[in-house]
């Protein structure tokens, strides 16, 4: 439990410290790498949304009007950025302090789970998609979006030395693939993308 504990207050004290920043650091990245990505995601979002992992909050402009959002993070300060999107957008949103491998929430209480960019830092990505699944109705969608392991060798070759570092300072993992622990957690993939030579990874899921 102690280990646990520990990489939890550790990716919070990281995020908390990224938080200015963040959204200009990422400026470029969503352009050029993730271009799309927050769009698919909130088109397909329905009913009770949960947002785990929000960050900023830079999907929260492209969920449905109709939509009710719950966002969900680590950070205290990641949180405060995503408070003021909110109210920039005039949005209702309920923004909840809290650990993505221990949802704060009753079985089947949304109808939309998304994680994006936040399973590739998360401790144990396993455990979070367990608890994605748990708080989702039967028959609700988990909709993720983050960088994997490349399809092509000598990029993904890149990926592990890159990782080497990225592990380390920021616990920001670029071979891993979510798609065979969200099956593995018995979903049923209905909807899935690979873009820029597979670094990018979009996943619509149903929970049977």
């Amino acid at each position: 439990m102690a280990s646990r504990e520990d990489a939890t207050a550790r990716q919070r004290r990281l995020w908390d410290e990224a938080a200015p920043r963040y959204d200009r650091g990422m400026r470029p990245l969503e352009r050029l790498w993730f271009a799309g990505g927050h769009e698919w995601l909130g088109a397909r979002a329905r009913g009770r949304v949960l947002d785990v992992a929000v960050g900023t909050g830079a999907n929260l402009p492209h969920y449905p009007p109709d939509a009710s959002v719950t966002g969900l993070d680590l950070s205290p300060r990641m949180l405060a950025e995503a408070r003021r999107r909110a109210a920039e957008l005039g949005r209702d949103v309920e923004l909840v302090e809290g650990d993505a491998e221990r949802l704060p929430y009753a079985d089947a209480s949304f109808d939309t789970v998304v994680c994006a960019l936040g399973l590739c830092s998360i401790p144990r990505p396993a455990a979070a998609i367990a608890e994605m699944r748990r708080v989702l109705v039967p028959g609700g969608t988990l909709l993720l979006l983050d960088h994997v392991a490349s399809t092509a060798w000598p990029l993904r070759a890149a990926q592990r030395l890159v990782e080497q570092l990225t592990i380390r300072v920021a616990g920001e993992h670029f071979t891993r693939r979510q798609r065979p622990l969200v099956e593995a957690a018995g979903f049923e993939v209905v909807e899935a993308e690979r873009l820029k030579a597979g670094t990018v990874e979009r996943i619509a899921a149903v929970k049977r």
